[in-house]
Formats: C-alpha cells, sequence, structure tokens
C-alpha cells in the first residue's frame, strides 16, 4: 500500500493539504478570538482610555507603595510555591517512572482526582486542617512538638500549602513523563564510571530532566501569579495577591482602567518569561508536557 504524504502529491497538493488543516483550524480560532482575543483587548484599552486617555492608570499603579507591595507579594507567592513545588515534585516524578506500572497508575489515579476535585472545596479542606484548632496543629500538640497552636491560616505559611497542593499535579507530570523518557542504561553507565549517586543525579538526572523541570516550573509560576481563590480564603487581606486587586478594581470599585492596567501589567510578565524560556530551552522545552 502506497501511502501519500506531503511530498509525493506535488505543489498543488500539499498547498491544499496545508489549506485543509488551515480549514480545520478556523472555528477554533473563530471562538478564542471572540471569547479571549477581543475581551481581553478591549480590557487593556481602557487601561489608556478610562478615564481619560494617557498613561495614568499606569503612573498610579507603579507609584503606588501599597500597589507595589501587592505585586511583590504575588512574585513572592509564586516563586516560593514554584520551589517548592519542584522540591516535592521532582522525587515523586522520579518514584512514578521507576515503580512499578500498577503502583504507579493508582497514584496517577489520586493524582488526577486531587485535580478534578473542586478548587474551593479543597481550599475549605485546608482551611479546616490548618486553623488553631485543626487536625495538623492538634496532631503537632499531641505528638509533643509544640506547646501552643501555629499561625497557619491568614500569612503567607497558608497561602504557600495550599497552593503547593494544588499545583503539584501541573509539576509532577511533564517531570514524569520526561524522566521516563531517559534510558535508564545511562545512569548505568555514571556508576560503572564511578559516579555516586549524587553526582549521577546532579550531573545527569537533572540535567536531562531540565526541559520538563523548566516546562512545569513555568507552568507552576504562571498559575501562581493569576490565582484568586486559594489565596484570597488562605491568606486574607494582608496578604493579597494581584488577582484580587484586579477583582476589586473591576468588581468593587468600577474602576476599569486600573483593573486593565494590572491585567496588562500581569500579562506582558507572563509573556516575558515564556520568551525567556523559549530562549534558552526552545520550543521543546516549553511545550514537552
Amino acid at each position: 500500500m502506497v501511502s501519500l504524504t506531503t511530498e509525493t502529491v506535488g505543489p498543488k497538493g500539499r498547498r491544499a493539504f496545508r489549506l485543509g488543516n488551515f480549514a480545520a483550524t478556523v472555528p477554533a480560532l473563530a471562538l478564542l478570538i471572540l471569547f479571549f482575543v477581543i475581551p481581553v483587548l478591549i480590557l487593556l484599552s481602557r487601561s489608556v482610555t478610562d478615564p481619560v486617555f494617557g498613561f495614568s492608570n499606569y503612573a498610579a499603579l507603579l507609584g503606588s507603595t501599597t500597589y507595589l507591595k501587592i505585586f511583590f507579594n504575588t512574585f513572592t507567592v509564586a516563586a516560593l510555591v514554584t520551589v517548592v513545588s519542584l522540591i516535592i515534585g521532582f522525587p515523586v516524578a522520579w518514584a512514578l517512572a521507576i515503580m512499578p506500572s500498577r503502583l504507579s497508575s493508582i497514584i496517577f489515579a489520586v493524582l488526577l482526582l486531587s485535580m478534578w476535585t473542586n478548587l474551593l472545596a479543597r481550599t475549605y479542606a485546608w482551611m479546616v486542617l490548618l486553623q488553631r484548632t485543626g487536625v495538623i496543629n492538634k496532631m503537632l500538640i499531641g505528638l509533643g512538638i509544640i506547646d501552643k497552636p501555629l499561625a497557619l491560616v491568614n500569612n503567607l505559611t497558608g497561602v504557600t500549602i495550599g497552593m503547593t497542593y494544588i499545583m503539584l499535579p501541573f509539576i509532577i507530570i511533564p517531570l514524569y513523563g520526561v524522566i521516563r523518557k531517559i534510558d535508564p542504561a545511562i545512569l548505568q553507565a555514571a556508576a560503572l564510571c564511578g559516579a555516586t549517586r549524587w553526582q549521577a543525579l546532579t550531573k545527569v538526572l537533572i540535567p536531562l530532566a531540565a526541559p520538563g523541570m523548566m516546562a512545569g516550573a513555568l507552568m507552576v509560576f504562571v498559575m501562581s501569579l493569576g490565582y484568586f481563590v486559594t489565596p484570597a480564603l488562605l491568606g486574607g487581606t494582608a496578604n493579597m495577591m494581584l488577582a484580587e486587586l484586579i477583582t476589586q478594581f473591576v468588581q468593587s470599585l468600577v474602576n476599569w482602567g486600573m483593573g486593565g492596567a494590572a491585567a496588562l501589567v500581569l500579562l506582558v510578565v507572563t509573556l516575558a518569561l515564556y520568551a525567556v524560556q523559549l530562549k534558552f530551552f526552545g520550543v521543546t522545552g516549553a511545550g514537552e508536557r
């Protein structure tokens, strides 16, 4: 049987093939433009036209110490959640890659189940667990580790714990896919050449898994920048993040100009991070999921 490819059908066939592929994507592109691109452009345009034409909203946003503190808090939380997720997610992904397939399937099912559970329900569950009379504080007091309850909610600690739990699957799954592709013979060769386990980890495994680590870290960091529910419930007003600020501008203050300005800053930072990853890791590293 002869298979037809773009190399065997000639120039006209290749042109028709490309047009057919483009036509198949038109409905998806139309929906994306209609329900995402146009609303975003309208919101961003209001950042320079509401209440007057100019950059007054950006001057007010970036010139206020209160708003700058929210920006700093947002990037701090996102970076902290990303680092903690990497530290926890890498060993889990490695364990999933080397354990028997039946056991790894069960753990994967647990991961997927946690992703499918309602976000609000998961956040309220952490509120119950982390409060002063919650299970965690009672267990620590019962074991004699602490004498009085720890403040684990309405602060950075609670936000980090809650968001790390939610973000872990998004870093474990890309890492698992990359680690599974690493030939075990490479690690065996490193051991035969005299490498210790630590050297094999730092000199062989981590460099080979770097594309998956960067893909997962970028996904977690960007998602953390725009998170709203978990920081609002576990962090309180003292630990407000940028998504909460945008919500207050639009819903409470009906200040679309300031909301659009804050949204544009968030969008620019996200695109800049993606551009940096493309520069150093290319399309493969950024898109390997």
